[in-house]
């Protein structure tokens, strides 16, 4: 099984190619005989770059985009690091299908499709519009043991792979990363930390809003975790097995996937981000079809935004999770292909100066 795993993740990892540099060079000098001085747009004009790189047109649009929420529970929860209960999470699956929660609104607003994935709910959830991919009932609690096997962390990533692969054939042209998991930003601040040498008190932030002891509390887990399991920094399936969550690889799988279907893919919050963490350690080709959407409220995104190398679109204050933010960022997407798509150059326009 585990060798089958593996075979079909580097499949998914070697159709990942380079950007276009040929499309990107094209969109670069056209965005320069535009109506404006040249890189007065700023990040737009790097976005349109970005997507043309990726789609391998000067001119890019897109007309389906997919938010992925992908759910998951964890079993370090029962060490108390979270202001709500582990029953949140299967209540707010319902929420994403039926239409209810921040996201669905947000992408009502921008046209986007919300694809809710229990990946690793602790409860049954039934529903018409589900994509059920559970691999577990939720994780083990990382300070005791392992959250998962090595093979479960690959199917993960599999599956999360597998779900781009899917919409990408029903249309979708680009991606949003969302998650659902009570308690993931303590596995997400444990990812973060191995991977990036920085201490569990840099990382570790306060989630849904837990008190200054609670915080406390949750530092000393995700030490307890990380001395007790020892991931290998060098190995990032290890890392994600050991104190990580299904959802965690389940974004990470999507991320791979949409690259290797050449598919931009808006990465979201903290939880996202360490996500996207974990994709770049596998495979750091994926990283130029990474967009992210915004920094958040929570203390460390920051530094993992850093240390992706990724510069955030919107600053927002959030924290909320679920892909709100990377919607919020379709609208700037959007805008960047209208530019290209529809602004006079100087020549059509008859306008002289264009070295303004």
């Amino acid at each position: 099984m585990t060798d089958t795993l593996t075979s079909r993740l580097k499949g998914i990892t070697a159709n990942i190619k380079p950007l276009n540099a040929e499309a990107q060079a094209e969109t670069a000098a056209y965005l320069d005989s535009l109506t404006k001085p040249p890189g007065s747009l700023g990040k737009l004009e790097s976005l349109a770059i970005q997507l043309a790189g990726i789609t391998g047109e000067m001119k890019p649009s897109f007309t389906k985009t997919s938010v992925v929420v992908m759910a998951g529970d964890h079993g370090v929860c029962d060490e108390g690091i979270s202001a709500f209960p582990a029953e949140v999470t299967p209540q707010m699956v319902m929420n994403f299908l039926n239409g209810g929660a921040a996201v669905n609104v947000l992408a009502r607003q921008a046209g986007a499709d919300v694809h809710c994935v229990d990946i690793g709910v602790a409860s049954e959830v039934t529903h018409e519009r589900l994509l059920s991919r559970n691999i577990g009932r939720g994780t083990a609690n990382m300070a005791k043991g392992p959250a998962m096997t090595k093979e479960a962390a690959l199917e993960s990533i599999v599956a999360g792979a597998e779900v781009a692969a899917e919409l990408v054939s029903r249309g979708t042209q680009m991606f949003v990363t969302g998650e659902m998991g009570i308690g993931n930003t303590t596995p997400s601040a444990a990812i973060f930390s191995v991977l990036s040498g920085y201490q569990p008190s840099d990382v570790v932030g306060r989630g849904t809003g837990v008190t200054d002891e609670r915080l406390l509390h949750k530092i000393r887990v995700v030490e307890q975790a990380i001395q007790v399991n020892r991931p290998h920094a060098d190995d990032p399936l290890d890392v994600l097995a050991k104190v990580g969550g299904y959802e965690i690889g389940g974004l990470a799988g999507l991320i791979l996937g949409a690259a290797s279907h050449g598919c931009p893919v808006i990465i979201d919050g903290f939880i996202s981000s360490a996500a996207a963490l974990v994709a770049k350690s596998i495979c750091p080709d994926a990283l130029p079809y990474m967009i992210a959407s915004h920094v958040s409220h929570e203390q460390a995104h920051v530094l993992l935004l850093k240390e992706l190398g990724l510069q955030p679109m919107l600053q927002m204050d959030m924290r909320l999770g679920e892909g709100t933010g990377g919607v919020l960022c379709l609208h700037l997407v959007e805008a960047a292909c209208r530019i290209v798509n529809e602004m006079a150059t100087f020549e059509s326009a008859g306008i002289s100066g264009g070295a303004v």
